[in-house]
Parts: C-alpha cells; structure tokens; sequence
C-alpha cells in the first residue's frame, strides 16, 4: 500500500529518513504537461494506487498565470531548470537557455499558450514511421477532442466540456492586422481555424488562457485528481534512477526532503520531457553504451536511440522599424504607459499583460516544392535584441519565422553519472544544407511579405538581421546569427518499428528490451510536429492513459 501523503509531507518536515515511500501501481515521473493529464486519467479508476513525482514545486508563483509573466518564470529556478546548449556551431558557436518547466505543469505553466495540433501528415507520417494507424491524424483527433474545452463549441473538429481550454487572445494590434493583410496579398491566405489538419494561412493564435489567465495542465488536469485518494503526489522529488532487475522495471528512486526513497510500481511512466526522460534513462543505465561509458554509467541495456534525434524549431527573429504603429516598444516605453497596462489587466484581464507571447501566426511554403506548410511565422508588435533585454526604443514589429520540419538532428547526454549534473544538450541546428535552404527562402518570403501594400503605410525597415545579407549563402549565415530556440525539443526517445534500430519505444510506448516501462512525453515523437508542441503532448498523454489501462 501506498505511503499516506499526509505522512509523507510530515515526514519531509522533520527530515525523517523514509526508505520505501509505498508500492503502487503505476508511477508517474514528472508532473509536467503529460504528467498532469497522466494522474488525472489513471486515478479515474478507483483501484489504481497512482505516484506523482516531480522535482519542482507548486505552481503557486503569481508570474505563472498572468500571461505575459513568462517573461519572470524563464531562467527562473523557481520554474526553469535552466539548461542550456552546448556551444553550436550552426549558430556560430553560440550557445543558448534551453527553457524546460521545473513546476507543477511543466513547461505549459513558463510556454507561450499557443493552442496548436500541427498538420494530419505529422500523424500520419508517425504512424508509418512506427506501422501502427492508430497513430493516424483521423485516430488521434478524438483524443485532441476528448480534453478539448474549446470556445467555440462542439464540433467536427473541437471539444467543449474537457479540461484544456482554448479561448480567443483577447486583444488585436493594428500593426498586425496589417502583416495578416500584408501575407494574405503575398498568397497566405486568412483563415479563422489552424486545428483542421491543415494550418496553411494566417490568423491570430488560438491560447490556452480562461479569461485572461494562464491555463496550464496543473489546473486542468492535476487539481481534479489531487483531490482522489487513489494520488499521491511528490513535489520537490528529485528522482535519480530506475530501479531494474533482470530487464524489468521495478520503480524508481529518489531524492526528496533530504531522505532517499524508493518507490515500487507493476508499470513506471516516464513523463519528464526531452531531455529529462533521456537523462533519467541513461542515469539508470539505458542509452548508448559508450556514451555511458564516457559518462562513467555502467550499461544495463545498451540502448542506441536513447538521447538521439532531438529536433527542435530554430526561430529566425526578423526587426521591423516602423513609422506612425502602436507597438509595444512605445507603449511601455514611460511609467505611465505601464501603468496604463497593469490597470487594463487588472480591470478586465486584457491588454499586453493578457498577451502570449506570440500573437500572430502564418504557417507558409517556403517554395513551390512543398507539398504542405513547412514554415510557421510567430508575429509580435515589439522587438527586442535578445530575450530577457529591454524593448528597443523605437516603434517596431518582430516576425520569427521557423522551418516546421528540420532536418538536422542533435543528441541529449548525460555529463556524469551524478544525477544533478545539468546534461549536454547538442541540438545541431542548420546542420544540414536543406535547412541552410530552407532558412535563406524563409528570410526571403518575410521580407516579400514586409513588402506587400498593406504594410506600406507604416514605411517598414529591416533592422536584424539587416538587408546587407542578400544571397542566399549570405542569408544562411544571417540565420545563425539570429537564430534561436523556440522551445520545442522533441523525438530524444522515439517511437518505432521493430526493425528500427534507433527507435527507443514501440508504438505502445514501451521501452524496446524493458518491461514495466513506458515514456508517455514529447520525447517519443519521431518527427516533429509541423507546430508548437505542447498540445499535442497532451495528446501522447491521453493515448498513454488508454494503453496502460488495457
């Protein structure tokens, strides 16, 4: 039986030294976004004794659920777990935050709210990949379905009553309107819907916001179930290890209160994202053998996939400035402006504090080739020289634009076998010349779009990465040097078939050589989606629920 939570926190208090924290049925490592909706549908069911372990803490910081408070929760160690890159030669040697959630809610309580599924050949595309049509775009739309609490109502393609609320921003920018005119004269064309299999258009982001608040799955999904029970749930946990016997996974170990426990579970889901599950994995003896070895890990399952495959969407930022927009560089550029904007949030939870931090998107061809969008534009009326600096002093527009289906892929390793050490994390971008193509065409449709009549009135001029970058050599270049993370690492476990050496996981999701384990995260992706990422985690998460319940 299960140690009482209650027990458990009192115990954590006094510094006691607990050995065993219980034995349950499933045990959820990471209370992030599939974290959340994992404990929430496997403690439906009354009989499973269900364990949340997550390393961060509540998400009870104020900055969590005011929208634009990303800003305060990103390089926070109060909510990140402030990884970074390795140095990157594809970005001239730069090296970057890699943002990661270390809260309740992951990384959907520090994102950008963006409601976003992808295109249906993702899925399809997966489902080949791994020969299983379950994982088809018309299978895995109910699931999108079923935690969907959409604002327009039911329908062939959205939910209403679920747990994940999707509202209209509630805001508009002329300056973006005029871009959405301005793409719309360059052949994307608007559109109200980016969820229906195909996004191809342009239109103001869909967030996961209810009422001007951040929605995030610790209030979706972990607050119904954190009254059950059948949960309990571990805050402040850092887990070290699986425990293996002779292929089987028993349950996990950790870390928590200053004591070290064990806990033991019939099947253990790792939930802790893509670097967090390859880590845990190596950490435990899983992964490729000789980077192990490197590592000082003794190999229990030589496994080569493991922390293979990242894949992420390097976001090229282009700097507009204009003449005669309100934009948020001057809006906040006084005390009073500011003061303007903390009433509007405070009065009616709207206005700048209320915004993702994208609210524009176009999804786009980068050339005739393509037979789907493989760009997406994140449109913002502000600009800045890098996350974190002030607003520029000047009116202005940013328009990011990113390839949706990198080619190159990078890795996650372990630095040592001690479990705190942050590890290398290696994405490889522009590492290929396809991408290098694909980044000089994307810089190019941007400053055609920049250039349509809509936009003319407000007499745009190129500021980064500046229009002495002209051929297509020279764009590439650019691209390194403005390019950076737009927080969507994916595929470090993949899923696939049986005669893919480099897959980690079955279409099941279970570990390849392991039984009673299963990674239910973005990790398991094994290509990316053609969008932001985190919705269809939540979807993995649904479809993991359903699979350890058969």
């Amino acid at each position: 039986m299960p140690v009482d939570i209650h027990s458990v926190i009192h115990s954590f208090r006094q510094g006691e030294r607990l050995e065993s924290a219980g034995q349950f049925d499933f045990i959820i490592v990471g209370g992030g976004t599939a974290g959340c909706v994992l404990a929430n549908r496997l403690t439906q069911n009354p009989k499973n004794q269900v364990l949340l372990i997550e390393a961060g803490g509540k998400d009870d910081y104020v900055w969590i659920h005011i929208p634009v408070g990303y800003l305060h929760c990103i390089n926070n160690p109060r909510t990140d777990w402030l990884f970074r890159t390795e140095p990157d030669a594809g970005l001239g040697g730069r090296s970057l935050i890699y943002p990661r959630g270390k809260v309740l809610g992951g990384s959907s309580s520090i994102n950008g709210m963006i409601y976003m599924r992808g295109q249906s050949s993702d899925y399809d595309q997966w489902a080949e990949l791994c020969g299983d049509p379950s994982w088809r775009w018309s299978e895995v739309l109910p699931l999108f379905r079923k935690s969907e609490d959409h604002h327009a109502g039911i329908s062939d393609f959205h939910g209403s009553g679920g747990e994940w609320r999707v509202e209209k921003q509630r805001l508009r920018w002329d300056i973006l309107d005029a871009f959405r005119d301005a793409a719309e004269q360059t052949g994307i064309p608007k559109i109200e819907d980016f969820n229906r299999g195909d996004n191809f258009g342009c239109s103001y982001f869909e967030v996961n916001q209810k009422r001007g608040i951040r929605w995030n799955t610790a209030k979706a999904f972990l607050r119904a179930a954190a009254k059950r029970p059948n949960l309990t749930l571990m805050t402040g946990c850092h887990v070290e290890k699986l425990v293996l016997e002779e292929g089987v996974c028993k349950g996990v170990v950790f870390i928590g209160g200053g004591s070290r426990w064990n806990a033991e579970a019939r099947e253990t889901l790792l939930a802790a994202g893509a670097i967090g599950t390859p880590q845990i994995l190596q950490l435990s003896g899983i992964g490729p053998a000789e980077a192990l070895a490197q590592a000082g890990v003794k190999a229990v399952h030589d496994l080569p996939g493991v922390g293979a495959n990242l894949q992420d969407h390097l976001q090229l930022r282009m700097v507009f400035k204009v003449e005669g927009a309100r934009t948020l560089n001057t809006l906040a550029s006084s005390w009073l402006g500011k003061a303007r904007i903390g009433l509007e949030y405070a009065l009616f939870q709207s206005g700048p504090m209320s915004m993702a931090p994208s609210q524009m998107g176009a999804f786009a061809r980068s050339g005739p080739e393509q037979t789907t969008p493989n760009l997406e534009y994140h449109v913002q009326p502000l600009s800045l020289e890098r996350f974190g600096e002030p607003l520029h002093d000047f009116p202005a527009f940013t328009a990011s634009v990113c390839n949706l289906r990198p080619t190159s892929r990078g890795h996650v390793r372990i630095a040592s076998a001690d479990s705190y050490a942050p590890p290398k994390i290696t994405p490889m971008y522009l590492s290929t010349d396809k991408d290098r193509r694909v980044a000089a065409a994307a810089l190019n449709l941007t400053r055609k779009i920049v250039a349509a009549p809509a936009l003319a009135k407000y007499r745009p001029q190129e500021c980064k990465p500046g229009v002495h970058f002209r051929t297509d050599e020279e764009l590439a270049e650019a691209a390194g040097s403005i390019g950076t993370t737009i927080f969507h690492p994916v595929g470090t476990c993949k899923m696939g078939r049986v005669d893919d050496v480099s897959a980690v996981v079955d279409s099941e999701l279970r570990v390849r050589g392991v039984r009673g384990l299963r990674i239910a995260d973005a990790s398991v992706m094994p290509t990316i989606t053609s969008g932001n990422t985190n919705s269809p985690v939540i979807m993995i998460a649904e479809k993991a629920a359903l699979l350890c319940m058969i």
